[in-house]
């Protein structure tokens, strides 16, 4: 039996444990709740998936169904428009068929009758072949070769005609056409020119300056004629004196020289060689300057220093009196504007229009035609070969061979055949009087020589060192003999040979 300590012990357990049951419930019930809670929560939320898939799928349902619709009825329509360009075409192709037939059938008729007509031709020339066979005796073939030559004669004979129809209308068109040009170039390229002259009259400040000039038994005006070769001309004319020269550039240099002793003021032999030295300095510079201007207004660039200073000895040389460096800048204009009308090269014409006449400014050590001579300095200068071609050729001193050489023909004609540009007498002169001065400088021992009074007289300046006196005289004589048999002159030319020999020193 249970004793009452054990009864209490186990009811101290059994209220203990329920105790512990109802903290345990007391705990888990609210737990228990709010899982109750969450699970409707979660039941709620499924519900609502439940309900928004089902919205969705309906709204994707009707969404395919109208582009199903939308789709059939695009299809439909595109079916319904292909039928109809079907039908269209059908139809166009029924009209068709139905137009070639009725050709097909046109053309067998026609073709019915080219035959009727072939097979009626074939008899008619078998009845004129049998017919000419009878008359002439040829067998076929013996006809046929007669015919066809009485053809080919025939067509022969047109062929000709029309050629020469042809060629004549070509050379008409050509003419004109070439006409039209050369008015066209002359009248863009206008240059005026100014008659050049073989004396230069040099004003003097008062009559006194002539006798100064003159100097003491006419020592001042005789050192002055041999050091420039010129002629000084004391005359009547009241405060001036003439400068007589047939070169321009040697005149030229005289002038300066005079006016630089008139303005020094102390005129003897000694000043005036010292002030031509300063002029020809002075008319070099010149020249140089003029080379460049002329190559400036003719549009040429680029052309090495030798050339334009070669060019700018053109400023003071004639030829017919035209001067020959406006002549230059013409024709390079002229040529340009052949060369541009025609479609050439208009820079190589350029070039070598204004280069055509530097040979015109080369000394007696260049022989030979100024348009060969010209050609070769420009080659020794670096000048590219088509325009060497075209100087060279411009007297037909060589074949021309290209068109821009033609060019330059042309255009130096033009320039030298328009009114009032050329004097032919002033040139023959200078001509004449150049080549009385390259005779002379042609014989040993002469250092210069100058060709004055008109040409009436030439003047030898010698080395003394190398001809004597008794050679000075000899020299005279073969001079003279040289120039009767080799040249055409008016009157009387007097040979004069200067022999002077000088001796110098310093004092310190």
């Amino acid at each position: 039996m249970l004793t009452n300590a054990s009864l209490l012990i186990i009811l101290e357990i059994i209220a203990g444990a329920g105790i512990a049951a109802l903290l345990t419930a007391a705990m888990l019930l609210p737990r228990l709740r709010n899982a109750s809670r969450e699970r409707e929560a979660s039941e709620r939320e499924l519900e609502a998936l439940r309900r928004d898939l089902e919205s969705v799928r309906r709204a994707a349902e009707l969404a395919a169904k109208e582009d199903a619709i939308h789709l059939r009825e695009e299809l439909d329509a595109e079916v319904r428009e292909k039928r109809r360009v079907l039908e269209a075409s059908e139809e166009k192709l029924e009209a068709r068929r139905e137009r070639l037939e009725s050709r097909e059938i046109a053309i067998s008729a026609e073709q019915r009758q080219l035959l009727d007509g072939t097979r009626e031709l074939a008899e008619r020339q078998e009845a004129v072949e049998a017919e000419f066979r009878r008359v002439s005796g040829l067998s076929q073939d013996e006809a046929r070769d007669v015919y066809l030559a009485r053809i080919e004669d025939e067509f022969r004979d047109f062929a000709a005609r029309r050629a020469r129809e042809v060629e004549s209308q070509s050379l008409r068109e050509a003419e004109r056409r070439a006409r039209q040009v050369v008015l066209d170039v002359m009248e863009r390229s206008t240059i005026e020119y100014v008659t050049e002259a073989t004396v230069a009259v040099v004003n003097l400040p008062n009559e006194e300056m002539k006798g100064r000039i003159i100097g003491r038994e006419g020592r001042n005006i005789r050192a002055f004629e041999q050091v420039t070769g010129v002629d000084l001309i004391v005359d009547e004319t009241p405060e001036a004196v003439v400068i007589s020269c047939f070169d321009p550039v040697r005149r030229e240099t005289a002038r300066l020289a005079l006016m630089n002793l008139m303005v020094d003021g102390r005129i003897h032999p000694g000043r005036i060689e010292e002030l031509y030295e300063k002029a020809q300095i002075e008319v070099k510079r010149t020249l140089e300057e003029a080379g460049e201007r002329a190559a400036e207004t003719a549009q040429v660039a680029g052309l090495p220093a030798p050339v334009i200073e070669t060019m700018g000895h053109l400023r003071f040389r004639t030829s017919y009196a035209q001067n020959v460096l406006d002549h230059s800048v013409e024709v390079a204009h002229i040529a340009s504007n052949i060369a541009a009308e025609l479609g050439l090269n208009a820079d190589i014409a350029r070039q070598a229009g204004f280069l055509h006449d530097i040979g015109k400014a080369l000394g007696s050590e260049w022989p030979g035609p100024h348009a060969l001579t010209g050609m070769e300095f420009l080659r020794q200068n670096g000048i590219r070969p088509s325009v060497l071609h075209a100087v060279g050729a411009h007297h037909r001193d060589l074949d021309p061979e290209t068109p821009e050489a033609l060019a330059i023909i042309v255009a130096d004609s033009l320039s030298a055949a328009r009114p009032g540009a050329r004097r032919e007498n002033l040139d023959n002169y200078v001509k004449r009087l150049s080549g009385l001065e390259s005779l002379a400088n042609s014989f040993p021992g002469v250092e210069r020589s100058y060709a004055v009074q008109a040409g009436r007289e030439i003047r030898l300046i010698v080395r003394p060192e190398t001809v004597d006196d008794l050679g000075a005289r000899r020299l005279a004589g073969e001079v003279a003999r040289r120039i009767e048999s080799e040249m055409e002159y008016p009157g009387q030319i007097r040979v004069t040979v200067i022999r002077e020999t000088r001796a110098q020193d310093i004092a310190k």
